[in-house]
């Protein structure tokens, strides 16, 4: 068969190196790393997955070169010893068997590596921290540094016996090549300061001994960020510049953006169109007429096709893409887009989990990064009937997952459209991308022969016993959380009102003025749902002011929409008001109480956004019902109490728990 997608699917070589078709998988960090730096094999099968599913390029996250000073990451994997040469060798026979290319991506993590973790100060290029509040380092000496492009060197000749097909060497991100490059981190006055030239002195020194190392035929990558993306940084035609200056030793160029700084950038947030950052790639190409690799919310295969057929790049980077949907490239290839399970580019189970707090990367669309869809092998052996009451994520997770091992499911949903919470904040326009999550479930649901959906009908106890059900599925989610507060309940929500909750807010969307100009907006509440509004009424001119209890805003969001957020916040200088409550609610003013004063805040449209509580309506009515029965009743998501999407997808996974300890798998 051949794909609609011409470009997409066909081979690329370079070197000693043919790659099938021009999807590469992305470097990025797992923990999944054995505690000595191995690659477990738990590892191994995660990279396995995403060959079978039909990637060509797979380049293995990044490689410490020289431990520990170049640590990064919990558990990172190694490359400075040949004892982890044995594992590596068994990866690439995986990959190879699956008709992958693969290389890995080898790394010094210089100021952005922890003392923590390595019981050492952190080295770069001079003593500036890679992040704002990162540990102050020390500059390297001369022959510290001759020794990391040793290590370098060694680390590539490594990786080409280990049966990588390529080796990529990280110059961009904030590490430690990076940190050389950029104005920003190095202000030294030797030989690798101060000029293009001399700042890129040490990389080169990298790319020249990693090519004495593999020999001439053997593709080196180099990983840049084309545009640094913060002020005082290096621009695109800054980068341009400097490559130059090693440009002889590189035969693919992997065009990032960003460093620690704009991250938001560098890990695409949701906003963020597929494809935007592939004008960096052409102008690189252009410029040094070498293969180039582009990414950037890359998401839909047409997207994809038509950056290829412009010209912009020539191999098409997917990273959290293909944490989601290990397949994408098969199902991109066969013309089942509607069954790609799309990143949401949320950044919770992947960059929230692993930078923000040191876990092993999981995924809000995939409850299954490490098992894949093997749970489908799985078939119940006597009839099943499972209903799922709530057709929100959750339980739709939950219903698809029933059908795909084979139980008769029924799902009832009480509004006249399914897909829940999510379906409604992905109307926010830079939250559209959210959609796309539940569009799948909806395809994937309505593509099971012995899944039946019923929508605007409600969950009644005689409704539910007519379907004989062995299991009962309550995923009816949550309703916005609001105290009795004076004066809330008399304005909120109300026609006519300016006083609106999230889901009053989602409401009205057509209905707010495109520009803001002159209009002073009030949101209650600094967690992700009075972002979300301030995301939205910020950038249209409005006066924006956000009140919250607690000490910091945005306290538990991962790391990318937190740089995200701040930036959007200082840019439109809305104003941040901590650790104060809402005492009273009026027609078009909030009172606020901070630091023992009271302080009445005037708005044109004010916001009470507290966060979600668990919505459970018929649960006490089903247990009563089915109390002298064999049926199970499970509560999953929102409604068991306001969480994440991740949380309810994954318990919605896990109704495949129950089945088994019910005997029915």
């Amino acid at each position: 068969m051949k794909s609609k997608y011409s470009q997409l699917f066909s081979p690329l070589t370079v070197k000693n190196m043919t790659i099938k078709n021009r999807i590469a998988m992305m470097p990025m960090g797992t923990n999944y790393g054995e505690q000595n730096g191995e690659m477990s094999f738990l590892h191994i099968n995660y990279y396995r997955q995403r060959a079978m599913g039909g990637t060509g390029l797979i380049i293995v996250e990044n490689a410490n070169v020289d431990y520990p000073s170049g640590s990064n990451g919990t558990t990172q994997i190694r490359i400075d010893h040949d004892n982890y040469i044995p594992r590596y060798y068994k990866l690439c026979e995986e990959l190879h068997k699956q008709g992958a290319c693969a290389a890995i991506q080898i790394n010094h993590a210089g100021a952005s590596a922890q003392s923590a973790r390595t019981n050492m100060q952190p080295v770069s290029a001079s003593d500036i921290p890679s992040k704002t509040g990162g540990e102050l380092p020390r500059p390297l000496s001369r022959k510290e540094i001759d020794d990391i492009v040793i290590k370098f060197g060694q680390a590539a000749r490594r990786a080409q016996i280990a049966g990588f097909d390529a080796v990529e060497i990280h110059a961009g991100h904030s590490y430690l090549l990076s940190q050389f490059l950029s104005p920003l981190t190095n202000d030294r006055t030797d030989e690798f300061g101060g000029s293009a030239k001399n700042r890129a002195r040490f990389p080169r020194m990298v790319f020249e001994e990693v090519r004495r190392q593999v020999g001439s035929m053997y593709p080196i990558l180099a990983r840049i960020s084309a545009d640094e993306l913060l002020e005082g940084g290096n621009t695109l035609e800054d980068t341009l510049d400097y490559l130059q200056y090693f440009d002889e030793f590189v035969d693919i160029y992997d065009v990032s953006c960003g460093l620690n700084g704009s991250i938001q950038f560098q890990i695409d947030a949701n906003y963020l169109k597929d494809g935007w950052r592939s004008y960096m790639a052409r102008a690189v190409k252009d410029r040094y007429h070498k293969p180039c690799i582009t990414m950037g919310n890359i998401r839909n295969p047409q997207i994809a096709e038509e950056i290829l057929l412009k010209g912009d790049a020539d191999l098409i980077g997917i990273g959290r893409g293909l944490i989601a949907d290990p397949s994408w490239a098969n199902k991109a290839y066969a013309g089942r887009e509607a069954f790609i399970n799309k990143c949401i580019s949320c950044n919770i189970g992947c960059a929230g989990n692993r930078i923000g707090i040191n876990r092993p990367i999981r995924c809000t669309v995939n409850p299954s990064v490490n098992e894949g869809e093997s749970y489908e092998k799985n078939k119940v052996k006597k009839p099943c009937n499972v209903v799922v009451i709530g057709g929100g994520t959750a339980g739709l997770e939950a219903a698809c997952t029933a059908a795909e091992v084979g139980c008769n499911v029924f799902l009832i949903e009480k509004k006249d459209y399914l897909g829940g919470l999510a379906a409604e904040i992905s109307r926010i326009p830079d939250k559209v991308r959210l959609n796309d999550f539940p569009t799948y479930l909806i395809n994937r649901a309505k593509n099971l022969h012995n899944l039946y959906l019923f929508t605007g009908e409600d969950a009644v106890v005689d409704r539910v016993k007519r379907l004989n059900p062995d299991i009962i599925v309550n995923a009816t989610g949550s309703n916005p959380l609001l105290p009795p507060i004076k004066g809330l309940f008399d304005y909120i929500d109300k026609e006519d009102s300016h006083i609106s909750s999230i889901t009053g807010m989602i409401g009205h969307i057509p209905d707010y003025p495109n520009d803001l100009t002159g209009k002073q907006v009030v949101v209650v509440g600094g967690g992700a749902v009075g972002l979300d509004v301030v995301e939205y009424m910020a950038p249209r001119g409005a006066k924006v002011f956000i009140v919250e209890m607690m000490p910091d805003i945005g306290k538990d969001l991962d790391p990318v929409s937190k740089s995200g957020i701040n930036a959007m916040m200082k840019k439109y200088e809305v104003v941040q008001l901590t650790g104060a409550t809402l005492t009273e609610v009026r027609e078009s003013s909030f009172l606020i109480s901070q630091d023992g004063t009271e302080t009445e805040l005037p708005f044109d449209y004010g916001f009470v956004c507290l966060g979600m509580r668990a919505n459970t309506p018929v649960i006490n009515d089903l247990h009563q019902a089915f109390d002298d029965t064999d049926a199970e009743i499970i509560n999953i998501g929102d409604s068991v109490r306001a969480r994440r999407i991740i949380d309810g997808i994954q318990e919605g996974r896990n109704l495949l728990n129950t089945l088994e300890r019910k005997d029915f798998l």
